[in-house]
């Protein structure tokens, strides 16, 4: 299962925004965040894959939720303009965004080569 991330628990597992000018990320697998909001009709398309790659790639990956209704500051922080949004975490390096509804394949091909370093294409 994915996790609601709040602000609160965004600074201590993500990135403390308020410390750190310079991106520091805080968590021990890379991440994925998806920016959504319960009206957006293509947020409800990428939920159910985001919570399926959730269980395929427990222990290697990551998976959390910001609810940019209810977390605007977030949501303006990383300059969220449409959902969703999704904010593709490495260990190491700087973070990448991608907007819009991605399809499985697409998104589980981002996540093996920017996150998990694998250059595996799957069809």
């Amino acid at each position: 299962m994915s996790e609601a991330l709040t602000k609160e628990t965004f600074l201590t597992k993500v990135f403390d925004y308020e410390k750190n000018k310079e991106w520091k990320f805080e968590g021990e697998l890379p991440a994925v965040v998806d920016f959504w909001a319960p009206w957006c009709g293509p947020c409800r398309m990428v939920g159910p894959i985001i919570e399926e790659l959730s269980e395929e790639m427990k222990g290697q990956v990551n998976f959390y939720k910001v609810n940019t209704d209810e977390e605007q500051e977030l949501a303006s922080v990383f300059g969220i303009r449409s959902i969703p949004s999704l904010l593709f975490i490495p260990k190491e390096g700087k973070p990448m965004m991608a907007a819009g509804a991605l399809p499985k394949n697409e998104l589980v091909n981002v996540i093996n080569e920017n996150l998990l370093n694998k250059k595996i294409i799957v069809a």
